[in-house]
């Protein structure tokens, strides 16, 4: 999509900058942000773009999607996953990581394989692995049928059909054998997260000890809060090592609980995430997740034969416009929980905030929030 790359240099802008919001510009070239700064920008040598005083924010990263456009990274399905990539890409979601549902042994070697093939293409920005060790009372949309105990060799077998590109697991703490993947995980470089558990307080707090750093959607498919048993949500939140997920889709999580992340863990631990299926972008109807039959009637995906929640339909820019408009997030806080906060928690080089040097991912919004303009790697998918 879009040209290939070329030098612009961005003016009459609100950089939301990793030091704060900066009226200025901002020059890109060769896929990288080379300079920017305040009052007037340097002339010569690039296209310039005038921003109109747009706000310009890091390009989004998405650590926790399943689909969209038509399409789920579980099909198996290269040119089917730069569809999602390519529809994300076009509404300011510049950097995803493919997530897998829990499927067959074979099958997730398989969909595995795929989602490597479109890394190493650029595509995507890893492969995210949503079980299968995970708690079958906390499973959620995954099939029940299919969840197993963690299993090293398995793993390893994981490992190898992603060619480097398995970035992040979710674990269920509580289940036997769980610790030790957890650490094989950590001394592989893929991040471990907890989630779909029914772990206590101190089976979390031994997850993170072994190096488990992630949260997954947090609230969602784990142990409630209680005060007496506070479980997984308490464990992470009071875990400063532990970078949490929120699905801020005004449906997974009511706006009270989600003030209360922000407010307990700060902009800095919170990663938004979407958890978006293939649904995402094509209206009501009926889709499917892994294998289970998914109904979406106003916007709400839930599995069809049970009516419990499932994926949501969201992109990313509407997770934080929501955190804006709707719990009174503050944009640069919300900007940066879903740029920085996660590209730092899964190690991802080069994105995530406005700095020369990075990579020139862009997401231009106009007052109200909405997309006004995209850039990735120095190229204009969605031209101001």
């Amino acid at each position: 999509m879009g040209r290939g790359p070329t030098g612009t240099t961005l003016t009459n802008a609100r950089l939301l900058t990793p030091h704060g919001v900066r009226a200025g510009w901002l020059r890109s070239e060769d896929r990288r942000i080379t300079a920017l700064g305040t009052g007037e920008a340097p002339e010569g040598g690039t296209e310039t773009v005038d921003a109109g005083g747009r706000w310009v924010l890091p390009g989004a990263v998405d650590i926790h999607i399943h689909g969209g456009a038509g399409a789920a990274f579980t099909d198996a399905d290269p040119e089917g996953a730069m569809r999602v990539v390519e529809f994300n890409r076009s509404r300011g979601v510049t950097t995803l990581v493919g997530g897998l549902v829990t499927a067959a042994p074979t099958d997730t070697l398989d969909q595995i394989a795929a989602l490597a093939e479109v890394a190493d293409g650029g595509g995507l920005a890893g492969v995210y692995l949503e079980g299968p060790y995970i708690a079958a009372s906390k499973c959620g949309a995954h099939d029940p049928a299919l969840l197993r105990e963690p299993d090293l060799a398995e793993f390893a077998a994981m490992l190898k059909a992603g060619r480097g590109h398995v970035r992040m697991i979710t674990v269920a703490p509580e289940l036997p054998g769980a610790l030790e993947l957890i650490r094989a995980a950590v001394s592989e470089g893929v991040v471990a997260a907890v989630g779909h558990t029914e772990a206590t307080y101190d089976q979390a707090r031994a997850a993170f000890d072994a190096g488990a750093t992630v949260a997954t959607h947090i609230y969602n498919q784990m142990r409630p809060l209680h005060h007496r048993e506070p479980g997984p949500i308490a464990a992470a939140l009071n875990d400063e090592r532990v970078t949490v997920e929120l699905i801020n889709d005004g449906v997974h999580v009511h706006p009270g609980a989600a003030r209360l992340v922000f407010g307990s863990a700060g902009s800095d631990r919170v990663a938004l995430i979407t958890d978006a299926m293939s649904a995402t972008g094509l209206g009501d109807g009926e889709y499917t997740l892994g294998k289970l039959r998914v109904r979406v009637e106003d916007g709400r995906a839930r599995i069809a034969e049970t009516g419990q929640i499932a994926s949501s339909t969201i992109v990313l820019p509407d997770a934080v416009r929501r955190a804006v408009h709707t719990m009174g997030v503050p944009l640069e806080a919300a900007a940066h929980a879903a740029s920085a906060v996660p590209a730092r928690a899964l190690n991802l080089p080069g994105v995530g905030s406005l700095a020369a040097g990075g990579t020139a991912d862009l997401l231009l919004l106009d007052d109200d929030l909405s997309v006004a303009g995209v850039m990735h790697h120095g190229s204009w998918v969605r031209r101001p």
